[in-house]
């Protein structure tokens, strides 16, 4: 007989019902630590559906109506939308509620949250980012054991109330994540390397090969190389374009670095420089080893 977990809140309200709101709503459902699930959502069919598919225990279209008696508030909305969902929850009697957020920029997350909150409601603020996700989208595509052994990364305050801090991490880490805490600079900057710059340029690549007269062949005759670089072009294109300008500075900046080297190996190309060449490929290929043993030991088991 399975164990069931004493509940360690009463009411979780998760504020948009995509793939990784939906997932985060599944897995603290099903995990029993949370007296009750409600979503907000305001798409009909998503609240239907995540009721339907045991995403939530209910959903409400009215965040203020959802937010009554919440312990914890996660905003799972577009990057660009975050800073309307604030403005909302800053008018609302929340209590001593947690507000916490998936968004992958932390900067203009947190910059709107201290426009609209005062010290007292930011104390209740932990920023946070799930590194993980697919090309699948919507409330039907939840999993709730989409977060094991994936990093989530939560970038507290100065302000930030340890006790706020302690129950989010500790959802997290319900969930199987492996928790990590990063100042909020830091972290928009580790981000536009690893992740929104590769996104652009797959975006770049694709859209690069469909213009050009020969595109047809040149799709009919890409190889594995080609489909796995640009399979995360397949992601969200709204999303994207919102994270795009949510953490557009830091963006630049990684993108300029990349472009010098990339000016650097054109140049080694042209100059039919070999011995350069061979040195940025074995040192390319030692750094892929290298991550690819981490990246290899965080992944879910088989059948997950």
């Amino acid at each position: 007989m399975v164990e069931q977990k004493k509940p360690l809140i009463g009411r979780l309200v998760v504020v948009g019902l995509g793939l990784i709101g939906g997932s985060f709503a599944k897995g603290l459902k099903a995990s029993g630590l949370c007296g009750e699930v409600v979503g907000v959502d305001l798409d009909a069919h998503s609240r239907q559906r995540a009721v339907e598919l045991g995403v939530t225990d209910r959903c409400e279209a009215d965040l203020a109506a959802a937010c009554v008696g919440a312990d914890v508030i996660q905003l799972a909305v577009p990057i660009l939308a975050m800073e309307k969902v604030l403005a909302l929850l800053s008018r609302l009697e929340l209590g001593d509620a947690v507000i916490t957020d998936v968004g992958s920029a932390k900067g203009n997350v947190v910059r709107a949250a201290r426009d609209v909150f005062g010290r007292q409601r930011m104390a209740r603020f932990v920023p946070g980012h799930p590194i993980a996700g697919s090309e699948q989208s919507g409330v039907e595509a939840s999993n709730g054991e989409m977060f094991q052994r994936y990093k989530v990364i939560l970038t507290p305050l100065e302000e930030t109330d340890a006790a706020a801090l302690h129950l989010v991490d500790r959802l997290w880490r319900e969930l199987g994540a492996d928790v990590e805490h990063m100042a909020v600079q830091r972290h928009d900057e580790v981000l536009a390397a690893t992740s929104h710059l590769p996104h652009l340029l797959a975006f770049n690549m694709v859209d690069s090969m469909a213009k050009r007269d020969e595109s047809l062949e040149i799709f009919r005759y890409a190889a594995g190389g080609f489909r796995d670089f640009t399979r995360i072009a397949g992601s969200d294109p709204v999303m994207w374009h919102d994270i795009f300008l949510a953490n557009r500075d830091a963006v630049l900046r990684a993108l300029d670095i990349y472009r010098g080297d990339l000016d650097a190996l054109r140049a080694a190309v042209e100059a039919g420089d070999g011995e350069q060449l061979l040195d940025v490929f074995t040192r390319a290929q030692a750094a892929r080893e290298h991550f690819g043993r981490i990246l290899a030991q965080r992944a879910p088991a088989p059948g997950k």
